[in-house]
């Protein structure tokens, strides 16, 4: 044993019932490397047990250990109690841990110490009674000023006002010793789960906290926002004041209706600040483009009111809030945008906002910040979310139904028609490359599809409706061409041949002779090795699809008449019936 207390050995750790109980003592935190090494010889040099970790964005820890929360609380007790340590430490746990500073060339979190007793050592210690240790180091500095006596406590109790009691009772639940109702009111339960806290803190149990106890519930409790830097800004340009994590974003710039605050460190987090003239229409709007945004994931609760709205999105990689409120003719609110996996620092900073968030003044210029970049795909510097496929498709009954193609709807997490009308897949034939989607709300398309059942004529004009540029344009265009064959390359039934220049997005997109009816589906060029010559494309032909949407018992309408149709007439009845298909991951 190399001091008083016995570090947890090998085998102790190893064990997983055992290795959540391992525990350590805090006793500074450092906002840089030098003065943490400075402060850290200082103990090394008359206390065993001591180490050194990052905390991150900056931080570093001082701490003693590793101890089972038993020892530790021992370690507390004892070396508090001799002023070997600040009054104000506590115990910690391995997960706020990140890399080990010292001792040089240790590292505890993912190589745990062996235990250094010998055998005959390691026997005594577990024969001997647990009577309490003192301390082998070098001689205590004078003792701090005496703790406030149990009447003193009341008496400073009393001032609390109610806040201040609930806030405690807030940090007791937190701390895992309270667990009732946040009501400011001091009774059997909450002195109970007073004393549980100073027992295991080392303090006499009384039941009523002094204030030296609430200052170091309080360190506790605030310790997981080290190196957060939260501090209180101003930003008179926008009329916006609240607490912002300095620690781990810095301003970047202004895009109206946002103020941008990037991440600085290796926390991946940024803030925006919003302000901007506007009424009711401005916030429902700006509700609606945020959540096209690639910082709001599309899963999470949102809500909108009258005058503000709170939008959340996440998913495995972050954690976006919004909040947003229509005051005096001007639209403010702020995002927080955090890692997910990191709940409690996220929870804590956001509380801080939330409580901290005032407006006033005027809104951000609508010109602030302007440096002449634009982009189809950034709305006021955020990238907009997009998904991995966009393809075509087409409407062919007035409920909305549509007809795609299978590539458009594979392996997709979500699938969309226009960008935000969801929709699901109702029957898929992988054969001739076909999907029926149905939307979640029943539509009322301008147009549907009158599938042609007579034999075109060869070389006949032919012309596909689709979003040619994968939904960049707002509507789908007419690309035009000839019928090469009524047969595949093999002689397939079931696929039409044409001489067309068709890009991947038109793919899905219907097809039509010169009389507006639909001949079939187009295809997606082919990915194999076998390379086409320029200009050729293929259609899943009408039967199939009518064999397909039978099968379904889903209706459509036909025709065998052939004739010709005004070219602003096709280019009227195809814009209301093609449809913009999405697959999102």
């Amino acid at each position: 044993m190399t001091g008083p207390f016995a570090p947890l050995s090998a085998t102790a750790q190893s064990s997983q019932s055992q290795s959540a109980n391992v525990a350590w003592v805090q006793i500074e935190a450092q906002p840089n490397l030098n003065s943490a090494q400075e402060a850290i010889r200082g103990y090394a040099g008359r206390l065993p047990d001591v180490n050194g970790f990052s905390l991150g964005q900056g931080w570093y820890a001082i701490v003693l250990g590793p101890y089972s929360r038993e020892d530790a609380a021992q370690v507390l007790r004892v070396y508090r109690r001799e002023a070997q340590i600040p009054r104000d430490s506590f115990i910690t746990f391995t997960n706020q841990f990140r890399q080990q500073f010292w001792p040089v060339g240790t590292d505890f979190l993912t190589n745990p110490p062996r235990s250094t007793l010998t055998d005959q050592t390691a026997e005594t210690q577990e024969s001997a009674p647990q009577t309490e240790i003192t301390s082998q180091a070098a001689p205590a500095p004078k003792p701090p000023a005496p703790d406030e006596t149990k009447n003193e406590a009341l008496r400073n109790e009393r001032a609390l006002d109610r806040t201040a009691r609930m806030q405690l009772q807030s940090m007791l639940k937190w701390a895992g010793f309270y667990d009732s109702g946040i009501d400011g009111a001091f009774g059997r339960g909450t002195r109970a789960s007073m004393a549980a806290w100073q027992e295991v803190n080392g303090f006499e149990v009384t039941g009523v906290m002094t204030t030296l106890q609430r200052a170091a519930l309080l360190k506790q409790y605030n310790a997981i926002l080290d190196g957060m830097d939260l501090r209180m800004v101003r930003d008179e340009g926008a009329g916006v004041e609240m607490m912002i994590p300095l620690g781990v974003v810095n301003f970047d710039r202004y895009e109206p209706p946002f103020g941008h605050y990037t991440a600085k460190g290796d926390l991946d987090a940024q803030v925006l600040t919003i302000s901007q003239r506007g009424d009711q229409a401005t916030l429902w709007g700006l509700y609606d483009i945020m959540q096209t945004l690639e910082i709001v994931p599309t899963s999470g609760p949102r809500e909108r009111k009258k005058d503000s709205f709170v939008l959340i999105g996440e998913d495995g990689h972050m954690v976006s809030h919004t909040e947003a409120y229509l005051r005096d003719g001007m639209v403010k609110g702020f995002t927080l945008i955090w890692p997910a996996g990191d709940e409690e620092r996220r929870r804590r900073v956001l509380g801080e906002m939330k409580a901290s968030f005032t407006t006033f003044g005027a809104a951000l210029d609508p010109a602030a910040g302007d440096n002449g970049t634009q982009s189809i795909d950034l709305l006021s510097g955020l990238e907009i979310r997009k998904p991995k496929l966009a393809r075509s498709g087409f409407y062919i009954d007035t409920s909305g139904t549509v007809v795609t193609t299978a590539e458009a709807v594979a392996g997709c997490a979500r699938i969309t028609l226009e960008d935000d009308i969801d929709a699901s897949v109702v029957a898929t034939d992988s054969e001739n490359g076909i999907a029926i989607l149905r939307p979640h709300e029943p539509l009322a398309p301008i147009s549907t599809a009158r599938f042609q059942r007579a034999v075109p004529r060869l070389q006949s004009d032919v012309a596909v409706s689709g979003y040619s540029f994968e939904g960049v344009l707002n509507g789908p265009t007419l690309t035009y061409g000839t019928l090469a064959d009524i047969r595949g390359l093999r002689g397939e039934t079931s696929l039409k041949r044409l001489a067309l220049n068709a890009l991947p997005g038109d793919a899905g997109g219907p097809v039509f002779d010169a009389g507006g009816a639909v001949l079939g589906m187009l295809l997606p060029a082919t990915n194999g090795t076998q390379k086409l010559p320029e200009g050729v494309s293929f259609v899943a032909d009408g039967s199939a699809v009518l064999a397909l949407l039978q099968r379904e018992g889903i209706n459509a309408q036909t025709t065998d008449a052939l004739g010709t149709v005004d070219p602003v007439d096709l280019s009227t009845s195809a814009s209301g019936m093609t449809v913009l298909v999405s697959c999102w991951e």
